[in-house]
């Protein structure tokens, strides 16, 4: 019997190979497929993400190789990710993984997201793979079960999280590609990113865990963790090997 995963996205700031990544991976795979995102509407990646001359600040790098932004737009346009359930009605109940992907605006509407973290406990508690990229595994931090103490999911575990070196102190805005009027993004600007991650993910797995974050990863060095049920990845770079981790999860 094939595999089945729920896979949570962004509504306000998906970075498109973070998504598409790890979505082929696991349908190439022969695993059915579920999306969900918070206003059960297609989850449409920043502009930023869709540029192809676009160099990272941070790393000094294009990140968006020309391949990878057209298969993103083959997608949309096929309409592949036009109907997501809502995560508020997601359950985790018959599904084999639960899988959170990033982008700047995960942290406002997927890692503080209370229905997220009910998933987490709930797909932790039954056993099931949890994997998640980049600001997304934040989520990771806030679930907590009165059953291990109020401590988070990731507590004792390897994790990997967005390195410090990566955060920046600029304004920072989240406009969509193919925006329409139910389906608009969001206009807020932040400072930077929303919160520093490596800080709390190291909190969180406290002194027995350990968080692994490499500033110099890149396409050619992507950074991935398995540490059961957990799979974690740096960020845009590490977007093919986490997508390719979790098929070796899932097949193991």
């Amino acid at each position: 019997m094939s595999k089945k995963v729920l896979i949570l996205a962004s509504n306000v700031g998906l970075w498109g190979e973070e998504l598409q990544a790890p979505w082929d991976a696991l349908k190439k795979a022969g695993f059915d497929v579920t999306l969900a995102t918070p206003k059960g509407i297609t989850p449409l990646p920043l502009q930023l993400s869709m540029d192809k001359d676009f160099v990272d600040p941070m790393q000094n790098y294009n990140v968006n190789p020309p391949e990878v932004v057209d298969r993103i737009n083959e997608i949309l346009d096929s309409g592949e990710w036009d109907t997501p359930i809502k995560v508020e009605d997601a359950k985790v109940d018959g599904y084999d993984a639960l899988v959170l992907v990033g982008g700047p605006g995960s942290p406002l509407d997927i890692v503080g997201n209370p229905f997220v973290h009910q998933l987490c406990v709930d797909a932790y508690n039954q056993g099931k793979v949890l994997g998640a990229l980049c600001y997304a595994v934040g989520a990771f931090v806030w679930a907590r079960d009165t059953d291990t103490l109020h401590r988070s999911i990731i507590y004792g575990k390897k994790v990997v999280a967005h390195p410090r070196e990566w955060d920046f102190t600029g304004l920072m805005n989240y406009p969509l590609v193919r925006t329409t009027e139910e389906n608009t993004g969001t206009d807020l600007v932040t400072q930077g990113f929303v919160f520093p991650l490596q800080v709390i993910v190291e909190d969180a797995v406290g002194p027995t865990g350990k968080v692994y974050s490499d500033p110099t990863a890149n396409r050619e060095k992507p950074q991935v963790m398995y540490d059961h049920p957990f799979v974690t990845a740096l960020s845009v770079e590490s977007s093919i090997a986490f997508g390719d981790q979790l098929v070796t999860a899932l097949s193991a």
